[in-house]
């Protein structure tokens, strides 16, 4: 790895990068040899590279747009290619891995292949293209982070059923963005603590009752599992610009999710 290189191209998107060697057992919650993270001293943000001492792992570069101040970087292990998009979004450095079905080479086509099928399909009905593609706000969509929010009028919503100050959370954890106004339908049940993030059915939790009395002080909650969610006024998160959302928008995550290179990823905001 050459860390030199590396850095003057993290220089060009004006962010600091930093190499760390890690013991073995610093990668038990992953399974690769390499993980990227978000940290901070007392210059601010930095992106670090945590790696196997022993490990040389290639990465390299594959794209920098200074202005937007985003890079795409690739990342070979053994016979694995990961890929991810690194840049500042609002306020804070991200990084997010991008899916590996998806043949990127430019920052431009790491940014479309984030967002999903309901929004590639809003996009075309509204002819949206060029810059306003990839911007967080458009005649298609209003983007926070990795959720899309897109403008509805052909969902019948029953008012009895909204709930106030919802948390929109994706499933491997970070801080969830709050809603005013949510609406859920569908989905699976699932009952959800912090040791199970993902939330686990009604009989895998009972069988977590039955084999751990202490488990019913874990701060279980019960949560829908993938349903159709829509919202509507202002949705807050503490990295991220409050939005005010005028009428209903289905509420749709970014691909990251589906990436295998997130396993490589600590930061979440």
């Amino acid at each position: 790895m050459d860390t030199v290189r590396l850095s003057q191209k993290f220089e060009r998107i004006g962010a600091r990068l930093k190499v760390v060697d890690r013991s073995p057992q610093w990668f038990t919650r992953t399974s690769g040899t390499l993980q990227l993270d978000i940290a901070e001293d007392r210059r601010g943000e930095y992106f670090e590279v945590q790696k196997f001492v022993a490990s040389e792992p290639i990465v390299e570069v594959l794209d920098v747009q200074a202005a937007d101040r985003h890079l795409l970087l690739l990342v070979r292990e053994a016979n694995e290619k990961s890929k991810f998009l690194c840049g500042h979004d609002e306020r804070h450095w991200f990084v997010a891995g991008i899916p590996e079905s998806a043949p990127v080479g430019t920052v431009r086509q790491a940014k479309e292949a984030l967002q999903p099928r309901e929004v590639r399909r809003a996009v075309a009905r509204k002819g949206v293209s060029g810059k306003l593609l990839n911007s967080r706000k458009n005649s298609a969509f209003i983007r926070q982070g990795e959720w899309f929010f897109l403008p509805t009028n052909e969902y019948s919503i029953k008012e009895s059923l909204v709930l106030r100050n919802e948390p929109l959370r994706r499933g491997n954890g970070g801080k969830p963005h709050w809603a005013e106004f949510c609406y859920r339908t569908g989905g699976e049940t699932v009952h959800v603590c912090t040791r199970h993030p993902n939330g686990v059915t009604e009989s895998q939790y009972k069988t977590i009752l039955s084999g751990n009395p202490n488990a019913r002080t874990w701060g279980w909650r019960t949560m829908r599992r993938n349903p159709g969610v829509y919202v509507k006024g202002r949705v807050r998160h503490s990295d991220h610009a409050t939005i005010t959302l005028h009428g209903w928008h289905q509420v749709v995550m970014n691909t990251e999710n589906e990436s295998k290179a997130m396993r490589n990823v600590a930061f979440l905001d």
